[in-house]
Parts: structure tokens; C-alpha cells; sequence
């Protein structure tokens, strides 16, 4: 297994959000190196979730990165009002955007990190031109819209085509990561984990980060 220091990244989209202000502090306390806000629409994926002036609410109480992943059609259109919400990251779907270089550059250009994300079914030679400019690449081990899916093992294989492209850039891992899947993933070359069920499902959150740092040790 590949040594490595792993850095996690909690979904909200498993958390209580009865209690969001709680569980985005409990989370950091716990150890997290970022908080992963899932932003859905209901058009790219099948679900909705919530837009900027929750992320801004988030952001007045959190310290911790906020790691904004955008499944949302047309992100060209809301980029700016997520950076101006808060976002520390955000990651944009290859999939959703016709011009994904000019976007990243926007990022890059408002003082935000900039991360392009494929789903399953979408061939890693996609970012080839990508590659090298983006601050993190992100690749979804389920299809997008859900949690509590299972991970999808013919990613690890995308995982390690990734790793060979980017070099250093961050490589973040979403989708069914729990203690058994991560040491796998972290093998392939991820050293970014999203988890959202394993964690806020787990009685202890520290434990649960923890047990999934622990995976880039050898």
C-alpha cells in the first residue's frame, strides 16, 4: 500500500440536517480536513439539495475547507455566487459544462481552487487537456445523486490512470468509502476520501475519520 497522508472530507448529504450547525461542528472537531457540500439540482442529478446562502450560512460557522462539489447543469451560471458564498474549492462535473477550461480558469481567476469531477462512466482520457491546471480531480466511485450507494471496484483502475496523469494534484475518492474500501482506494493513488454514511452513521465521527486516515499507513 501506498504511503500516504489522507486527508477526509464528510458529506453533508448523510448528516442530520435537522442539526447542520451541530454536525458541521462536530465533524471538525472530529478531525476533518474539509466538509464536502454535495450541490444537486435536480436536472443533472436526481435530487436537490441547497444553493449558496446556505453555503453562506455554513461558512459564518465552520472553519474547516468547504469543498463544494457542483452537480448542477450549467455550473458556468452559479460559479461566482459560490465563491462568493464561501467556497474554499469548488469542482465542476466534465460532464455539465461545454467549456470546462475557460470555467476552471474563472475559478481560478476569483481566488477559489478549481477541481473537475467524472462520474463512472465517464473515460479518464476526458480531462487529459485538464490535467495539469486544475488543484484537484475528483472521481465519483457511484453514480451521483444518492448516498449510501456502494463503491464501483472497476473505478480503482480510473483511480490509478488518474494518479499517472496528475502527479501531486489532489486526487479525491467519493462514493461507498468506508474503513474496508479505503485502504484500496488510497493503494490506486486517491489522498482525498469523501464519506457521508460511514461517518454520520458511525457512533463515534473522530473514530470514523481516524479509521479512514489511517489508510494511507502502511
Amino acid at each position: 500500500m501506498s504511503e500516504r497522508i489522507i486527508k477526509v472530507s464528510p458529506s453533508l448529504l448523510a448528516c442530520d440536517f435537522s442539526r447542520l450547525g451541530e454536525e458541521i461542528r462536530a465533524i471538525a472537531e472530529a478531525g476533518a480536513d474539509m466538509i464536502h457540500c454535495d450541490i444537486m439540482d435536480g436536472h443533472f442529478v436526481p435530487n436537490i439539495t441547497f444553493g449558496p446562502p446556505v453555503l453562506a450560512k455554513l461558512r459564518s460557522i465552520c472553519h474547516v475547507p468547504l469543498d463544494v462539489h457542483l452537480m448542477i447543469e450549467r455550473p458556468e451560471d452559479y460559479v461566482e455566487s459560490f465563491v462568493d458564498a464561501g467556497a474554499d474549492i469548488i469542482t465542476i462535473q466534465i460532464e455539465a459544462t461545454r467549456h470546462p477550461h475557460r470555467l476552471i480558469r474563472r475559478i481560478q481567476d476569483m481566488g477559489c481552487k478549481a477541481g473537475i469531477v467524472l462520474n463512472p462512466g465517464t473515460p479518464e482520457i476526458s480531462i487529459t487537456y485538464l490535467a495539469k491546471m486544475v488543484d484537484m480531480v475528483l472521481v465519483m466511485s457511484v453514480n451521483p445523486g444518492f448516498g449510501g450507494q456502494s463503491f464501483i471496484p472497476e473505478m480503482l483502475t480510473k483511480i490509478r490512470n488518474i494518479r499517472d496523469m496528475i502527479g501531486d494534484i489532489d486526487l479525491e475518492v467519493d462514493g461507498g468509502i468506508d474503513e474496508n474500501v479505503a485502504p484500496a482506494v488510497v493503494d490506486a493513488g486517491a489522498n482525498v476520501l469523501v464519506a457521508g454514511s460511514y461517518i454520520f452513521n458511525h457512533h463515534s465521527y473522530h473514530e470514523a475519520v481516524q479509521l479512514l486516515k489511517a489508510a494511507g499507513n502502511p
